[in-house]
């Protein structure tokens, strides 16, 4: 085998590996989630697979004629990878929940072979290069170089090009199949025997099989993004109703009838925070961190015309899903700006909005540089003297997460509120909590009556009454420490 052929060889190997890890988020984001414990999971198996892979290679290339190797692993690292799709799908589907412990069993299930295998193509190639033990350190080292270079080049394709424009499923058919008929054709060109035909065989029809298979356990994405697995469906219940989910959360309700129907409770929340800022009917200017499906800006639309709203939405994607299914229409008084909300708030200008309101989400949690003091200090200075900030969040059982935020919130504004209901407060169940800050005080009674209207039995917890308590001495968030998914999820 020639350098060239050879460095081919291990360069689109290497590649594969780091494509199918990359891609791994966006299989498992719709059972998982999308934080950092995923991504945690999915590299420490890829990295066992790559580590037990080229140990194992390089003992078959030692006891076996490589010749005769490169084919079969070839064909069979494609068909395995071809076969993460229905593997996922099937395991994903059955609710093994999104704990660190579901996360590594969907990412061994879903890709420990197929990096294991491609993996060993690296030392079976060396092997077949190393003609002379004078060049040992040059072949092992340009080998070496070629398949870094290549793990490189499908990180930074899939990163920047690949999720943006193709979605999951045509990706890996693709490099799968690329990998087994690359298999096929060194099989052919390179000495082969009665064993190895069954082997590269077996692994083709393997590869054809698990792929009608991908095909037959379809992505559970209405729209997949760069960032979001995303599917709008009819509320049986209200045909007018709309339930937008993103990954694994219950993102958005919209009634495309009504859009002062709010149907989530911490949209209920967030509107009696609403009904105390200015006169009833009083346009305001707000701000939104985080768009999904557009409830909240439409509701304001609705409820105070004239309201000046600007969404900062992480995925371009999620607004054209918004106008064609969600019943949004942009305006001048209704603007969407996509791009990273941590970026786009530098360029608002000071003392703009009456009101910012976070709602953002990277599966369950919120992604961690949104809740830190640095951002809050640039909430506090783009809103009014006596403008306030909402954000909503999800935390569980001791609640550390939301202890943490309302913690970072008190240290830059003077008053805080929590709202949730008494056994969420308590920390006996988990769900929504809507944190509120301020420089002014906060009505918390017009909070807590609004709420009792509705037959709501959320609480609202203030500056002088259980906030102390509630926040237990947690530590504020920065961006120099904000371990948001372990405070979420704690491994206990």
């Amino acid at each position: 085998m020639s350098q060239l052929a050879a460095s081919c060889l291990v360069f689109f190997t290497s590649a594969a590996v780091l494509v199918f890890e990359i891609l791994a988020g966006r299989l498992l984001a719709p059972y998982v989630g999308v934080t950092l414990e995923t991504f945690t999971g999915i590299i420490g198996v890829v990295l066992a697979g790559i580590a037990v892979g080229t140990w194992y290679g390089g003992r078959l290339a030692d006891n076996h004629d490589p010749r005769r190797l490169l084919g079969p692993m070839l064909v069979l690292g494609g068909a395995l990878s071809i076969a993460s799709l229905p593997i996922i799908r099937l395991f994903g589907g059955v609710g093994l929940g999104s704990g660190p412990l579901a996360i590594v069993f969907l990412s061994t299930v879903g890709f420990f072979l197929p990096a294991a295998v491609l993996s060993a193509v690296n030392p079976t190639v060396i092997k077949l290069q190393l003609a002379d033990l004078d060049e040992t350190g040059a072949v092992v080292g340009r080998l070496s170089a070629v398949s870094t270079f290549g793990a490189l080049f499908g990180t930074f394709i899939t990163g920047f090009l690949l999720v943006a424009a193709l979605p999951t499923t045509p990706i890996i058919f693709g490099v799968g199949g690329v990998l087994v008929g690359w298999g096929v054709v060194v099989w052919y060109r390179l000495p082969r025997d009665l064993q190895t035909r069954a082997v590269v065989g077996a692994a083709t029809v393997l590869a054809l099989a698990t792929g009608a298979l991908g095909l037959a356990f379809p992505s559970p994405c209405q729209v997949e993004s760069a960032y979001f697995c995303a599917s709008v469906t009819v509320d049986p219940e209200r045909s007018s109703g709309r339930l937008l989910t993103l990954d694994t959360l219950r993102h958005s309700y919209v009634d495309l009838e009504d859009p002062t129907h709010l149907e989530f409770t911490y949209a209920q929340a967030l509107s009696d925070v609403l009904s105390t800022l200015g006169d009833p009917g009083e346009p305001l200017d707000v701000l939104h961190i985080g768009g999904g499906g557009f409830s909240l800006p439409m509701y304001l639309e609705a409820t105070r015309p004239g309201t000046f709203s600007r969404v900062l939405e992480l995925d371009p994607v999620m607004v054209e899903l918004a106008e064609d299914d969600l019943g949004l229409v942009l305006s001048e008084d209704l603007q969407a700006r996509t791009g990273d909300a941590r970026l786009n708030i530098l360029e608002e200008a000071s003392g703009r909005y009456d009101l910012v309101i976070g709602d953002a989400f990277g599966g369950q949690a919120v992604p961690w540089h949104l809740t830190t003091r640095e951002l809050v200090e640039e909430v506090e200075r783009v809103l009014t003297d006596e403008g306030t900030y909402a954000i909503n969040l999800i935390d569980y059982g001791p609640l550390g997460f939301a202890r943490a935020e309302a913690a970072t919130i008190r240290d830059v504004f003077e008053h805080v509120a929590v709202i949730a209901p008494p056994e969420r407060i308590a920390g006996r169940e988990g769900g929504n909590f809507v944190m509120v800050g301020s420089n002014a005080p906060i009505d918390v009674e017009a909070i807590q009556r609004r709420a009792e209207e509705r037959e709501d039995d959320d609480i609202v917890v203030g500056d002088d009454a259980g906030l102390d308590e509630f926040i237990d001495g947690a530590r504020v968030l920065t961006d120099d420490f904000a371990p948001v998914d372990q405070l979420l999820t704690p491994l206990s």
